[in-house]
């Protein structure tokens, strides 16, 4: 028999029984969508998750103080980088700029506004280093943090809290009862969930440490390298230089961390393929619950056809033709359940893009995922079946009523 021949009459068998075979095909378009949206949030958080990353900056090293504490207890961090630290860092020659940086939280105040936000001091290379633009005004400069002048840089979601429609440049806010003169507004970034880089105040840190926060020491220490130059490289250059510094014996631990960008991203590139791992495999499971729904509606067609099996192989239709046909049947159903569950898949995933802030991301990838399993999930779960037709004995499925 031919494959035209047995491809028309299996579509003939499909149509005769619609609803029973939509049925059917219900639980494949339920899955294969299951697969291509579970995929694309996967895939979408992923890519959110790169762009934070990217926009915290470029060949980016961060060395924060280690942690405080003595036989497995740690009661915080330790205080012991200096700005002596950052200016002994200019001399690795791979590093391109340098940031000390201290933070803090205070009640910011205009008039009789009011709003807590996250307070920065730090130098101006900290804004090329985590890559902030300027929306308005201008940033502080190398001379205002000699001169320990109060000038504040704030981002917008701060500039709305205070200001609203009003112009935020040249207008003064207290921090902690101190007058600061608000000299630039940044461009927004957008909420990174731990932290909101759109609602801060940045200001010089000599001001920060000595009369608003208080501190002799920084919480941190970002490093930019140049853009030709491995990270790591400049990471064991920078351990070494404050072993040094630190007096650290070779048999003692680092008392600091050094947290490399590649490292980030290889984490978070980690992170993303477990989770995809995991969530496409409980999607995987409703693919699985429609296979075994084929196979059942497949038996329910062997039994009910018997005596057209018979009467087919009476006149000269081998057991392999048998086989054929039903397991096409099986491969039709499973196949365009498939193609409508794509078809589902993608456009939730597209919907939810436009009408909600969730951010989605179809990728081939996924679509010859779910295409591919279904199609398995029919030639495995249609096997049987078909195999249980084929095998059917001639007489006996002539005599079946």
């Amino acid at each position: 028999m031919m494959l035209r021949i047995i491809l028309k009459v299996a579509l003939a068998s499909l149509w005769s029984n619609r609803l029973r075979s939509v049925l059917a095909m219900l639980g494949i378009i339920i899955g294969v969508c299951a697969v291509i949206c579970v995929l694309a949030l996967v895939a979408g958080a992923h890519d959110r998750m790169m762009t934070r990353i990217a926009s915290m900056g470029t060949n980016l090293l961060v060395i924060s103080p280690g942690q405080r504490g003595s036989g497995g207890v740690m009661s915080g961090s330790q205080q012991n980088l200096t700005l002596a630290d950052a200016i002994a860092l200019k001399d690795v020659a791979q590093i391109r700029d340098i940031a000390p940086l201290v933070r803090g939280s205070a009640q910011v105040k205009h008039f009789s506004k009011n709003s807590r936000s996250t307070v920065m001091g730090t130098s101006v290379t900290y804004f090329r280093i985590r890559s902030f633009d300027i929306d308005k005004g201008r940033l502080f400069t190398d001379a205002d943090c000699d001169a320990m002048s109060r000038v504040a840089v704030i981002g917008p979601t701060t500039a709305q809290n205070l200001f609203g429609a009003q112009e935020a440049c040249n207008q003064t806010i207290k921090l902690n009862g101190i007058n600061f003169h608000v000299i630039g507004v940044l461009k927004s970034k957008g909420d990174q969930g731990w932290f909101n880089p759109d609602d801060q105040v940045i200001i010089p840190f000599s001001v920060a440490m000595k009369q608003v926060l208080g501190l002799k020491s920084v919480h941190e220490i970002d490093i930019r390298a140049y853009e030709e130059t491995q990270l790591t490289t400049v990471q064991t250059a920078v351990t070494q230089l404050l072993r040094k510094r630190h007096r650290l014996q070779p048999d003692t631990a680092n008392d600091f961390n050094v947290r490399n960008q590649a490292d980030m991203l290889d984490m978070a590139s980690s992170f993303n393929q477990t989770l995809t791992l995991l969530a496409g495999g409980i999607a995987s499971v409703s693919l699985l619950v429609g296979g075994i729904g084929i196979m059942n509606i497949m038996l329910v067609t062997v039994t009910e056809r018997t005596r057209e099996i018979g009467v087919r192989k009476a006149i000269g239709a081998k057991n392999r033709d048998i086989l054929r046909q039903f397991l096409i049947e099986a491969v039709l159903m499973s196949g365009t359940g498939g193609l409508i569950g794509v078809g589902v898949g993608v456009s939730i995933a597209h919907i939810l893009r436009a009408v909600s802030s969730i951010q989605t991301s179809v990728s081939a990838f996924s679509i010859l995922l779910g295409l591919g399993f279904s199609s398995a999930v029919g030639i495995f779960f249609g096997y049987y079946p078909a195999r249980r037709a084929a095998q059917l004995d001639p007489i006996e499925a002539l005599r079946y009523e």
